[in-house]
C-alpha cells in the first residue's frame, strides 16, 4: 500500500507539554520539536485554557512522532502505558536511566521500569533482554528473570552473568 499510516502517541499534560517535549528531545539524540500551537479564544468555554497558552507540541524522538497536549488536570499517566528504550550498551542504559529517572518517583522503579518527572513510564533495558527471556522454561531465562526481578535499574553485567550461568 502506497500511503503508510503513521500512528502518533498523544501525551496528555496539565500545562507541562512544552517543558516535557523539550526534556525528551534533550534526552534522546536525533530528536526535535516540529511545531508548537497555542490556544485561542475559540472554545475557551469548553477547554478552559487561556488564549496564548501552549496547546500542542509536536515532536520527534529519533524519528518517531509524538504529540504533547496541554489538556488540563482531568487525566494523568499510569503504568498501563510505557515506552520501551532498548539499549545497545551499558553506557547507553546508564544515560537513559539517569536522565529519565531524574526527578521521577523512585518508588515506581522496578525491573528496568521507571517514572519520569512528568509521571510517564519508561522501560530501559539491554536490547538483547527480550530474546533472553523468550525461551519459556529454559534455565537461562529463569536465571535472567530471577536476577531482573531483584533490580530497579537493570545491571547489564549481572544480567549477562545470569544468562551465561
Amino acid at each position: 500500500m502506497g500511503n503508510q499510516l503513521t500512528i502518533t502517541p498523544c501525551l496528555w499534560f496539565d500545562g507541562q507539554a512544552e517543558q516535557a517535549a523539550r526534556f525528551y528531545v534533550e534526552v534522546f539524540p536525533d530528536s526535535r520539536i516540529t511545531t508548537i500551537s497555542h490556544y485561542g479564544e475559540a472554545g475557551k468555554e469548553i477547554h478552559g485554557q487561556h488564549p496564548g497558552d501552549v496547546m500542542v507540541v509536536a515532536f520527534e524522538l529519533q524519528g518517531n512522532p509524538f504529540v504533547a497536549l496541554n489538556g488540563g488536570p482531568l487525566f494523568t499517566f499510569n503504568e498501563a502505558v510505557s515506552f520501551q528504550v532498548p539499549c545497545r550498551s551499558p553506557e547507553e542504559l546508564d544515560h537513559y536511566w539517569e536522565a529519565l529517572s531524574e526527578g521521577g518517583d523512585p518508588s515506581a522503579q522496578q525491573c528496568g521500569w521507571l517514572k519520569d518527572r512528568f509521571g510517564l513510564s519508561w522501560q530501559v533495558f539491554p536490547e538483547w533482554l527480550p530474546k533472553a527471556l523468550e525461551e519459556t522454561g529454559s534455565t537461562a531465562a529463569a536465571r535472567v528473570t530471577e536476577a531482573m526481578m531483584a533490580m530497579k535499574k537493570l545491571d547489564w553485567q549481572a544480567l549477562e552473568r545470569a544468562r551465561r550461568g
